[in-house]
């Protein structure tokens, strides 16, 4: 998020500012006027990747001094609750077609691509995977502030997102055939342009052969960020192991893990989660710690171990539980000031 330096408030300066940065393709505009989106490329060891984000977030500040300022959340805490989209033809379209609720898209997600070699591997892993998104959302919530007050959620950035259509669990497919009819249907339907606008909060990424984890909210810290990362990446690939040995169970329906979603978005560690298949509650904290020991594990081959360490960490107490924390002490515009002093935060 772009912050104005004096009023902490959200300033669409996206596009001059984007100028003042290096052209090295780590930068880019997003929907919001007041946002920038950072890329880091490909790596195969999870410390060049944490490297590649900290860097890039030093660039950032160098290149903007003080002119700015930046933080990276869930969403802003007192922003009104629309803003101006940068001028693109396809962003024209958007807010052409979804009017406010477009505009209301103030809202950071950090996306996770992980490799997933073999097409059928993939799908089968993507289905699987639907099921731990509300884990992986409960333990990365980071927007409990909104609009100036308490929303009364972990994370108000899935109802915030949830007016726009394709939102939330993706369908369960049982072949590429039946996505790439579902894919056609839209575009066809003039719904969507491709894949880009299938803005499930899982995704098979085909054109890079990714599966795509978008349901995190973006993390005010690097460290957070790389702890979020390091279970993302290890969950996936437990799940890859799982396939393997032809362990992994049928995929879950989408209304079951939507009721876990939900639990979520509200209470993020603190609440429950029932298990899809058996209908079993458990504590989300507990269901975190043992997902987190799973996979620590696998995590550690790609250098994630300490990662996962600090993923434990915030099974205690996470982003969304230290933004209430700070509001309630000193306000939601030193709230912000804290998270724009977090952003340039080195990793440990």
């Amino acid at each position: 998020m772009t912050l104005d330096p004096e009023t902490l408030d959200l300033t669409p300066r996206a596009a001059e500012l984007l100028v003042a940065l290096p052209d090295d393709g780590r930068f880019k505009l997003e929907l919001p006027a007041s946002q920038l989106e950072t890329i880091t490329p490909p790596r195969g060891m999870l410390d060049e990747l944490v490297r590649d984000l900290f860097e890039a977030r030093c660039a950032l500040g160098a290149a903007l001094g003080d002119e700015i300022r930046l933080a990276a959340s869930g969403i802003h805490a007192f922003a009104d609750a629309e803003g101006s989209l940068n001028a693109d033809e396809r962003y024209r379209r958007l807010e052409s077609e979804y009017g406010s609720a477009v505009r209301r898209q103030l809202i950071c997600g950090l996306h996770v691509h992980v490799a997933v070699p073999g097409s059928e591997r993939a799908l089968a892993v993507y289905n699987a995977m639907r099921s731990y998104l509300p884990d992986v959302a409960a333990l990365a919530a980071n927007a409990p502030v909104y609009c100036g007050r308490d929303a009364g959620m972990a994370s108000v950035r899935p109802i915030v997102a949830g007016v726009l259509p394709r939102q939330g669990v993706p369908p369960a497919y049982e072949s590429w055939e039946e996505l790439a009819a579902d894919l056609a249907w839209g575009v066809g339907a003039g719904r969507l342009e491709g894949t880009r606008e299938w803005w499930w909060e899982l995704r098979l990424h085909a054109e890079l052969g990714t599966l795509e984890v978008r349901v995190p909210d973006s993390q005010s810290c690097v460290g957070d960020a790389a702890a979020i990362i390091a279970t993302v990446a290890g969950l996936v690939l437990w799940l890859c192991e799982r396939h393997d040995a032809g362990e992994l169970p049928a995929p879950a329906a989408s209304w079951r893990i939507a009721e876990n979603r939900w639990s979520a978005a509200r209470h993020g560690i603190h609440g429950q989660m029932i298990d899809v298949h058996d209908g079993r509650a458990t504590s989300t904290r507990d269901q975190l710690h043992r997902i987190l020991e799973t996979v620590g594990p696998l995590a550690r081959r790609f250098g994630g171990g300490t990662h996962i360490d600090r993923a434990h960490e915030l099974a205690e107490c996470n982003g969304a539980d230290r933004q209430r924390k700070f509001a309630s002490e000193l306000g939601e515009r030193n709230l912000m000031s804290r998270l724009a002093d977090e952003f340039l935060d080195p990793p440990q």
